[in-house]
């Protein structure tokens, strides 16, 4: 078994704060930001510049609001720089669990917008003419005849909230979609995708200054200050708002316990391999979807724009890195496809999303001018583009979507910071378990 090994090419200086991943070597519009050394006055305050902030930020600054963000280290730093760039509509709970769980109502409401995240993105990239290597098409596999016939119940779900798309495979068209024989079948969404995410979020980014907004890198907020108009302090600089939207995410540490007290940091490990032969790729993946499968922890793949294999799972609760990325890598990756077994991986890296008790997004007021979004539990890229969609209509006076969400009750995890790990990594091998013996 072959060692990790970095590309030998040097990524650029803008990439520079960025975790050392494939995506910060290729990203293009990529260039540093000013860090924040003055006291300033602004309709909108936003912490984070991943995707839910920039995408609240953009909403707002296209309504022609005064728009400040501040971020820690670099645009994207976090997941929204680091993830498996894949388009995936919904939420990380179904819409049948929503339903059951929160009643008809809101399940009609979440299940209107459930394909919104996705429609926001392909429309930025058109609006603001981004080049995040955009691909459409995805394709959901399953092992076994019990997840098969569990993803012909969710496209039901779905074509009964009214999203079409969706296109049944069984195992005789897997070879037009996927080369391996592990599957038994799966479900393409048409309307799904894959893009190179931290392009996207920098071309977004670049969007929110064409209307005015500004944007400060390393920048990080040491405290807050909760009045009428609240007070964001850096160590250099301030920035007085009429309101605060907070969107660190996984990120947000303890900088707002009444937040942070709601979600746990999960990483998820990702590497590149080296280029491959076009031939190689394309038989692969011949409809260059991207693919992920029905496994609780699940594993994610898709092809690059420069035919590498993107390849990412293996979960660590509370975050940080795994003692070898390789190591949690490499056997799914062998297993999935046996011919790239010892292939040499360029990248490999990890990275953190917020996870909440519920597994839906926690948003909500803090005063009547904080408002804050996160814990989007691995269904991230389209659901941040949607949250923070709706943060800035709320802000701009439109405040009923924002309600149904923010309505939504929400828990801390049990046993607090001790002991949260440990009761979710029961949890996870439970369900490990089940996938593991088809049950």
């Amino acid at each position: 078994m072959s060692t990790v090994e970095f590309a030998t090419a040097h990524p650029p200086s803008s990439s520079a704060g960025h975790a050392a991943t494939y995506y910060a070597a290729t990203a293009k519009g990529a260039f540093e930001r000013p860090v924040l050394n003055e006291h300033l006055t602004a309709d909108i305050c936003v912490i984070g510049a991943g995707f839910t902030g920039i995408s609240a930020a953009l909403e707002l600054a296209e309504r022609g609001y005064s728009v400040v963000v501040l971020e820690a280290m670099r645009i994207g730093f976090g997941a929204s720089g680091r993830n498996g760039g894949q388009i995936v509509n919904g939420y990380s709970r179904d819409l049948d669990v929503i339903e059951k769980r929160y009643g008809a109502k809101a399940a009609k409401a979440l299940g209107a917008m459930a394909g919104e995240g996705a429609d926001i993105i392909r429309g930025r990239i058109a609006q603001y003419g981004i080049d995040c290597d955009l691909v459409p098409g995805g394709f959901f596999a399953a092992f076994t005849d019990k997840q098969l016939r569990e993803l012909d119940e969710q496209q039901r779900i779905w074509e009964r909230h009214g999203h079409g798309g969706l296109e049944r495979i069984d195992r005789a068209g897997l070879p037009d979609i996927v080369a391996s024989d592990r599957y038994v079948g799966g479900l393409v969404d048409h309307k799904g995708g894959h893009i190179h995410p931290l392009s996207l979020v920098l071309g977004e980014a670049a969007a929110v200054e064409k209307h005015g907004g500004r944007i400060f890198e390393r920048s990080p907020v040491l405290s807050v200050e909760q009045g009428a108009k609240p007070v964001v302090r850096t160590q250099h600089g301030a920035v007085t708002c009429t309101y605060l939207l907070v969107c660190g995410n996984a990120y947000i540490g303890d900088l707002l316990p009444e937040i942070g007290g709601k979600m746990m940091p999960v990483s998820s490990q990702v590497i590149a391999t080296e280029p491959l032969d076009e031939a190689v790729i394309r038989d692969l993946l011949p409809a260059n979807y991207c693919v992920e499968d029905m496994n609780y922890i699940l594993d994610y793949y898709r092809r690059t724009a420069d035919n590498r294999l993107l390849f990412g799972g293996g979960i660590v609760y509370g975050g940080g890195d795994p003692a070898s990325i390789e190591a949690k890598i490499r056997p799914s990756l062998a297993r999935t496809f046996p011919q790239l077994a010892n292939i040499r991986f360029d990248y490999a890296w990890s990275g953190n999303f917020a996870l909440t008790l519920t597994r839906i997004p926690h948003v909500g007021r803090l005063s009547p001018s904080i408002y804050f979004s996160h814990g989007d539990s691995g269904h991230g890229v389209t659901t941040t583009h949607l949250l923070g969609k709706i943060l800035g209509e709320a802000v701009a006076g439109q405040a009923e979507r924002f309600d149904v969400w923010s309505s939504l009750p929400y828990y801390p995890f049990p046993g607090g910071k001790t002991f949260r790990v440990p009761l979710t990594v029961l949890g996870a091998w439970w369900y490990g378990l089940r996938d593991k013996f088809g049950l």
